[in-house]
């Protein structure tokens, strides 16, 4: 397969193309990142939230058991037929007491999402912004599972459900009954968790539509790093171990990892990228002000 990777030269908090103004996706590679500081433009396209109705019987469910949502803006002209969808970021939580608290916020319960969301940067409407993207049908799929919608399980004591693969699956049965079937070309973007979930189900997304379709995946800032952190700790692989084991993730992770390492070292990027069939482009800070905290000097 092919990958990818662009590192921007700047101190950032693991943030995203979403919230960019512009950028370049060219046919085969990156093309280039124009001005960051540039400011969002004035009177950005509101979208309203569209709740998921058949996600229940699925038990496809946020974990306070709410229905699943997205935000959905359809295409025209060129980009008729043509997807974006974007899965929302915002990190995780990896034990009970943490989970507890998601759950009464936008990141784990319908009741608290926002009931209409401006489209910027990748996905705005406006073609001076987004020149790639703009008329494409294009979708924010909402993070509310704590798991980088990859979870499988349920802590009935504490009314948790952890169920990020089927609101995924979800998600994309109800794009496609939208017409995302009919797409010429696709791309499965994310950022930060999102940008995690995008790798994590990048050959997923690909096995939706036929080999005639276009398809391709982008992880912003979604590549988290197995490292030794600078007290001598392994910060994040201890995070991720708790995620994994809480939300029942292994379940969800591919063999080709599986049958090499343990389920916490196949939740980090770097041991699935290479087994991804799927084009995937990776698009992160070169210096990870979140992450600097939690890797040594020479990383």
């Amino acid at each position: 397969m092919k990958i990818s990777v662009m590192a921007v030269g700047v101190v950032t908090v693991a943030w995203c193309l979403f919230f960019m103004d512009r950028y370049v996706l060219g046919e085969d590679d990156f093309q280039g990142l124009l001005d960051l500081e540039e400011t969002p433009s004035p009177n950005p396209l509101m979208v309203h939230l569209t709740l998921i109705p058949g996600a229940a019987a699925k038990g496809a469910v946020c974990l306070d058991g709410t229905l699943p949502g997205y935000h959905f803006h359809p295409g025209f002209g060129s980009g008729a037929n043509s997807w974006l969808i974007h899965l929302e970021g915002g990190g995780w939580c990896n034990d009970i007491e943490t989970c507890v608290i998601r759950k009464a916020t936008r990141r784990g319960s319908s009741k608290y999402m926002e009931k209409t969301l401006a489209f910027t940067g990748i996905l705005s409407n406006k073609a001076e912004e987004n020149p790639d993207f703009f008329n494409w049908n294009r979708v924010e799929l909402l993070y509310c599972d704590g798991a980088s919608f990859s979870g499988e399980g349920q802590n009935k004591a504490a009314g948790l459900y952890f169920r990020g693969q089927r609101i995924f699956e979800a998600g994309m049965e109800e794009l496609m009954s939208k017409g995302m079937k009919n797409a010429d070309q696709a791309l499965l973007s994310g950022c930060s968790a999102g940008g995690l979930a995008s790798i994590l189900h990048c050959d997923e997304f690909r096995g939706l539509f036929p080999k005639t379709t276009k398809v391709k995946c982008l992880s912003d800032a979604g590549l988290f790093l197995d490292a030794t952190d600078a007290a001598g700790g392994h910060t994040m692989r201890n995070f991720y171990a708790g995620v994994v084991g809480l939300h029942g993730v292994v379940k969800n992770l591919p063999s080709t990892c599986l049958s090499r390492l343990d389920p916490t070292s196949c939740f980090f990027p770097e041991n699935l990228i290479n087994n991804i069939k799927t084009p995937l482009f990776l698009l992160n800070a070169a210096y990870d002000a979140w992450q600097v905290t939690s890797i040594p000097d020479n990383v």
